[in-house]
């Protein structure tokens, strides 16, 4: 048996206030690291956050909320598409940012 990847994750201030967190969070992900799989270590290690990145009900991804993995905008792929090999060795984080709105 594997052991877990160790992944980084960078929350926006907001979430780090709410998790009562400060800098990088680092999650243990069995299994293949995805979107899904980051999100649900997030919300298992801090429940706090559950229904701030995704519905409770469906799971959609929060329309203001955006997911970086080696500085690309991964929000629109499949959920359960293979992140970054970085970001699952842990060598780079996966960034978790408030979408900034405006004209």
């Amino acid at each position: 048996m594997t052991a877990p990847s160790r992944i980084r994750v960078v929350l926006p201030q907001h979430l780090r206030t709410l998790s009562g967190v400060d800098g990088e969070v680092v999650l243990a992900v069995d299994g293949p690291v995805t979107l899904n799989s980051v999100l649900d270590a997030l919300e298992a290690n801090y429940p706090m956050l559950c229904g701030t990145l995704r519905d409770h009900v469906s799971r959609k991804l929060r329309a203001r909320v955006r997911f970086f993995a080696c500085r690309e905008d991964v929000t629109h792929e499949p959920a359960d598409a293979p992140l970054p090999g970085l970001v699952a060795s842990g060598a780079e984080p996966f960034l978790i940012i408030g979408a900034i709105a405006g004209g």
